[in-house]
């Protein structure tokens, strides 16, 4: 299978967020599979700085976008089995940043339009092209509006993976066709349009013929409005083509065991080492040498959505605990003033970087003890991975991949590999804050257990690219196995991963157990639960249709009368004398009762059962009687 993913930025080329990192770290991890992948981004200047030496100049072509004739040139470099491919322009990529550009409308507008007219240029016919996110997002529109006219373009199928929906590309109409060159139909039809602005998200998932989410819980969040950003309707409409693949990490680059940036090696089997990493992110941060005293980390950026708002609100009733607590990260000005105040009342105690310092946020993911991630909303995240593979013990809200990742630890049967809460609360927080403080202060061994459950998981990057390869085989028609060799043998998991391959684990599907008609032969061929209850006539034959309901019963005051006015009934009840006297025995009480038995046949089912209770209390003998007399003392009632 022949796959081009498409991104703006890849480790280790460049990176601003947690997109470099999956398209660093899948396409090499799909090429393990046997998949032959290429990966296309722009030629930015900090890439052509650091690795200009080894690039291929492989052509040059020229691109029409509306009225523009723009160059662009093609390098190459082979790396991790993948071949990358940069599109040159310095016009506009010989940028400062990434992102953040007056024109960024035009220029991933030239980058999209670029990726499709370099495929002729490229080593291989892609069968598939993956694109992320609204950088990308033109590509599958480009590939439907070129289809019209070439049937090699209508060949490749294209999946668009949503990392984060609320950056959506959102410009005036009125740029459609002469920023992207696009026909209006596309905006009159709907495909583009939204609100009133062009939006091209929207418009490469109405085209891509697979959408993912970067996790199972995100793809269903998106079809909230909290989540969605004004797209729920869209990706409701698209639920039949929307897949949630949770994304990986590189777990041969964040290996406790081999990683050369940390103070001192250790594993899940020997934590001696994390402990010397601690003594070395205090004497770091200048906090105080406590080794029994747990620490608190924050590694992320200062903005809304990761939930900030929530450490804001309690961060003194946190800082009552005995806790240290370090944050690193750089973000909104009022986080980052807030923060450093934050510091300055408590010296010793609360170290504040704003910065990003990846040196650091290794030893403090390898030091720390507590990971504290209160998201608002988090399509994947990566950092509690990270950090659950370094044993620091993770606290997030359950959003998105937080969810899906991190179970919540119940001490009592030694389950779960993380704290959670579920609702967007500080006092929720605070309280589970709490919990694990003290797990970790007064019950050591078993938050030792946890820290152990929380490093073994399996976040490695070829679960997540067998559940791709799975989704490119869907929409292509190719069977696609995964490698044996790919497949984890020391977990029970690792053969139901291979599952919907239909690898060796597949006969598991197809075993006896499913197929054994013990579950359904007897149960639902017996008619012991329908026939005689159904079919029976006593409850509805006589009841419904007899006219004795209407019949003055109801308005005959005789029922109620001496019943209300006089208190036999009521007195001898608690005396038990009276109840058996044969004042209720007389035949005054039966004779109407042989004439007219239907009378009460409308209150026949109500009437039966306080009819035996009654006839228990009074001994009556007469089970006619028995049902008269508990009919009147009912009404009485």
């Amino acid at each position: 299978m022949k796959i081009l993913y498409v991104t703006s930025e890849a480790v280790p080329f460049c990176k601003t967020g947690g997109l470099a990192d999956v398209a660093g770290s899948l396409p090499p991890a799909l090429a393990e599979q046997g998949a032959e992948v290429a990966v296309i981004l722009p030629l930015y200047d900090r890439v052509r700085a650091r690795f200009g030496d080894k690039l291929k100049f492989e052509c040059y072509d020229y691109v029409d976008m509306a009225w523009r004739h723009s160059y662009c040139g093609l390098f190459s470099l082979e790396q991790d089995g993948v071949t990358w491919y940069f599109l040159d322009n310095e016009q506009y990529f010989n940028r400062g940043a990434l992102y953040g550009q007056a024109d960024d409308g035009e220029r991933f507008g030239f980058f999209s339009r670029a990726v499709v007219r370099m495929l002729d240029h490229l080593k291989f016919w892609p069968e598939v092209i993956h694109c992320n996110d609204w950088q990308s997002a033109l590509v599958p529109i480009y590939l439907k509006d070129d289809g019209v006219r070439e049937d090699r373009y209508r060949s490749i199928r294209t999946v668009l993976t949503i990392h984060n929906i609320e950056y959506q590309g959102r410009y005036n109409p009125f740029v459609l066709g002469d920023l992207f060159g696009l026909d209006h139909g596309w905006a009159d039809d709907g495909t583009i349009l939204m609100d009133g602005d062009v939006n091209l998200l929207k418009g490469a998932i109405l085209c891509s013929d697979a959408v993912n989410a970067v996790s199972p819980t995100y793809a269903n969040e998106l079809k909230m409005p909290f989540f969605a950003h004004r797209m729920e309707s869209i990706m409701r409409r698209c639920s039949n083509k929307l897949y949630g693949v949770l994304n990986g990490i590189d777990m041969k680059l964040y290996d406790p065991r081999t990683d050369g940036h940390i103070k001192k090696n250790f594993s899940a089997e020997d934590m001696t080492g994390k402990d010397e990493c601690k003594a070395e992110l205090q004497r770091m941060t200048g906090l105080r040498q406590e080794p029994h005293t747990p620490i608190v980390a924050i590694v992320s950026r200062l903005v809304s959505h990761k939930g900030l708002d929530l450490i804001c609100e309690v961060l003194h009733d946190m800082m009552e605990l005995p806790i240290q607590m370090v944050v690193l990260g750089t973000g909104d000005q009022r986080y980052e003033e807030f923060f450093h105040w934050a510091a300055q009342q408590y010296p010793g105690r609360m170290s504040v970087n704003l910065d990003y310092n990846e040196a650091l946020s290794m030893s403090i993911y390898a030091g720390a003890d507590l990971f504290l991630m209160p998201s608002k909303s988090e399509p994947c995240g990566l950092s509690q991975m990270i950090a659950m593979r370094y044993g620091t013990v993770p606290i997030v809200r359950e959003t998105g991949g937080l969810r899906d990742t991190v179970q919540p630890c119940e001490s009592w049967r030694d389950a779960g590999n993380g704290f959670s809460f579920a609702n967007y609360s500080s006092g929720d927080m605070l309280h589970v804050i709490r919990e694990a403080v003290y797990l970790y202060k007064d019950y050591p061994d078993v938050f030792g257990r946890l820290r152990q459950r929380a490093m073994s998981g399996d976040f490695s990057w070829a679960r997540s690219a067998r559940e791709y390869l799975r989704i490119y085989s869907t929409i292509t028609g190719i069977e696609w196995p995964v490698r044996k060799d790919t497949v984890r043998v020391d977990t029970a998991r690792g053969e139901e991963e291979a599952h919907p391959f239909e690898e060796a684990p597949a006969p598991v599907e197809a075993a006896p157990v499913e197929e054994t008609p013990v579950e359904t032969a007897p149960v639902e061929e017996t008619p012991v639960e329908t026939a005689p209850v159904e079919e029976t006539p006593v409850e509805t034959a006589p009841v419904e249709e007899t006219p004795v309901e209407t019949a003055p019963v109801e308005e005959a005051p005789v029922e109620t009368a001496p019943v209300e006015e006089t208190p036999v009934e009521t007195a001898p009840v608690e005396e038990t004398p009276v109840e058996t006297a044969p004042a209720e025995e007389a035949p005054i009480e039966t004779a109407p009762v042989e004439e007219a038995p239907k009378k009460t046949r409308k209150t026949a089912k109500s009437a039966a059962k306080s009819g035996e209770k009654a006839s228990k209390k009074t001994g009556k003998t007469g089970a006619k009687s028995a049902k008269k007399g508990t009919a009147k003392k009912k009404a009485a009632e």
